[in-house]
């Protein structure tokens, strides 16, 4: 193998998050769905489509000096349910962090149905949205019965 393959791509960072096994292309959804913008102060590292024994190819993302919080993991099960997290202090892995996609997803994303129930603010409901399949991702809204259009949830973060 070359030494050309050996070399990272990125950095490493001194604190921040590593969110690693993203599938491949999907890296822009997840910093959308993390809320991580040009606006963002924080300096982010992102590389797209790299070799990946386990997944073929995969994205890998890192963000200095921001520690993801348990409603950020959530969101990121939306897109990345098999990703890897680990926070970074003084350049190590000081924890390791676990996406969890259960049965159902509530108080993350509202439903992209227009007409549902939980856009009344007169019936303050849950967001509540089953879990149909993993792999492909169906969600389907608890209340209305709608599926649920992946690329409009990114827009629908709570």
């Amino acid at each position: 193998m070359s030494q050309e393959h050996n070399m990272r791509r990125v950095t490493a960072i001194r604190n921040g998050t590593v969110i690693d096994h993203i599938p491949s292309g999907h890296a822009m959804r997840v910093l959308e769905m993390l809320g991580i913008n040009r606006s963002s102060s924080v300096p982010v590292s992102m590389v797209m489509n790299v070799p990946s024994k386990k997944m073929g190819t995969k994205d890998i993302i890192k963000v200095e000096d921001r520690e993801l919080t348990q409603d950020e993991l959530n969101r990121l099960a939306l897109v990345a349910p098999d990703a890897h997290v680990a926070i970074i202090r003084a350049y190590s892995v000081a924890e390791k962090l676990t996406i969890e996609l259960g049965e159902e997803v509530q108080n993350v994303v509202r439903c992209t149905f227009s007409n549902c129930i939980t856009t009344n603010l007169r019936e303050p409901l849950p967001h509540r949205l089953k879990v149909l399949s993993r792999e492909p991702l169906e969600l389907r809204c608890h209340y209305c019965g709608r599926p649920q259009d992946l690329e409009e949830l990114v827009h629908n973060v709570l």
